[in-house]
């Protein structure tokens, strides 16, 4: 399984927005959850948002409710995390990852994932 994050790179300005896209090879994301994870310079990953697999359970952390949103398309084998009113703490590289096939859950524990791709930057200026 190879799972590949796009979306970022240069620089937005506070309260803009960017879509990062992560894309799947093969078949294995259709019914895996899907989540986004970030990790910023000197900080611990962590957890931004999950998607189970037919869209229905989703979760976000709470610094980025009502301004992320995630979404997927199976047929594409890609998984969406629309950002908006992005704000300098959002500066980090994302990764996308999903969990070994068989767990549904849309689990936010990083350990869950076994699948990462390989991480794209977000850059927010102030």
């Amino acid at each position: 399984v190879q799972l590949q994050a796009s979306g970022g790179g240069g620089l937005v300005q506070a309260g803009g927005s960017l879509r990062l896209s992560c894309v799947a090879s093969g078949r294995i994301m259709s019914n895996s959850p899907v989540g986004w994870f970030r990790q910023a310079p000197g900080k611990e990953r962590e957890f931004v948002s999950t998607i189970n697999g037919n869209g229905y359970m989703i979760y976000y952390a709470d610094s980025v409710k009502g301004r992320f949103t995630i979404s997927r398309d199976n047929l594409a084998n890609t998984v969406y995390l629309q950002m908006n009113d992005l704000k300098p703490e959002d500066t980090a590289v994302y990764y996308c990852a999903t969990r070994f096939p068989g767990n549904v859950v849309a689990s936010q524990q990083i350990s869950d994932y076994r699948y990462w791709g390989q991480g794209t930057q977000v850059t927010v200026s102030s």
